[in-house]
């Protein structure tokens, strides 16, 4: 598993979503690193990473980074990495001081009980557009994370870019990486979470609908939410703000 550490100070652990790298964090890291020893984390199978044939398991990966980076960190995962993220807070809480979601929510995917999500059959379309020609497939998920971001065009051609730079993801990773999403349910355990967390919301977020992330931070003992008039990339739209309330945070968290 790649990882690589820029800048000094208490450590960060910074966790990506589907399809995508550490290097995605390009706007926000430097901001982290004035403050943080800030560890970004190719996931398996995804850019640096992608040869490590590991399981597509959020709760796999969560244990695996655990174990490489320095304990008593604080964890910000985006997407899916916000899955990969919870798992380590829940499961490894020696590991996590502080839990940062940015936009992610405990269950990714609609239910009679869970209306501010989205639709199984979006997730089902990309899963079949998969097979069909994968890159048009992960370039318009792309373009479903940018809306509501101001200057989608432009945010949208540079990504298009920088996601494939270091290489191009296996199709199993993907695939499996989607049915991670469909799957996981951590509703239930929101209330086990034993350190603080912040969830990051995207006000004009297509895919994680910001109510849910504020449940989700009602359900914890110590959770605190944050509205960003952004899309679903808030740390490509809004990198400041994005940084700067994760300083903040990071200042409220009791010292290990």
């Amino acid at each position: 598993m790649h990882i690589e550490t820029a800048g000094s100070g208490p450590d960060l652990v910074l966790i990506h979503g589907w399809a995508m790298h550490g290097g995605i964090f390009a706007p926000l890291t430097p901001l982290l690193a004035e403050h943080f020893r800030v560890h970004v984390v190719d996931l398996p199978g995804h850019g640096f990473s992608r040869d490590d044939d590991a399981p597509i398991d959020a709760q796999v990966w969560a244990a695996r980074i655990a174990a490489l980076t320095p304990m008593h960190a604080i964890w910000v995962g985006w997407s899916m990495g916000g899955l990969v993220a919870l798992h380590a807070a829940l499961d490894h809480p020696r590991s996590v001081r502080g839990l940062v979601e940015i936009a992610n929510s405990p269950r990714f995917v609609a239910a009679a009980d869970w209306p501010h999500a989205m639709a199984a059959k979006v997730l089902e379309g990309f899963e079949s557009g998969l097979e069909r020609d994968y890159r048009a497939t992960v370039e318009g998920f792309l373009a479903l994370e940018l809306i509501g971001s101001p200057n989608p065009q432009s945010t949208l051609r540079n990504l298009k870019t920088r996601v494939f730079e270091r290489g191009e993801p296996p199709l199993r990773a993907l695939v499996d990486g989607l049915r991670v999403l469909e799957t996981t349910d951590l509703r239930a355990r929101l209330a086990e979470l034993a350190m603080p967390s912040l969830w990051i919301a995207g006000r004009r977020d297509r895919l994680i609908h910001a109510e849910a992330m504020r449940w989700a931070s009602q359900q914890t003992v110590h959770g605190e939410f944050v509205q960003i008039d952004s899309g679903h990339a808030p740390f490509l739209s809004h990198p400041r703000e994005v940084a700067d309330a994760i300083i903040e945070f990071a200042g409220r968290v009791p010292p290990a």
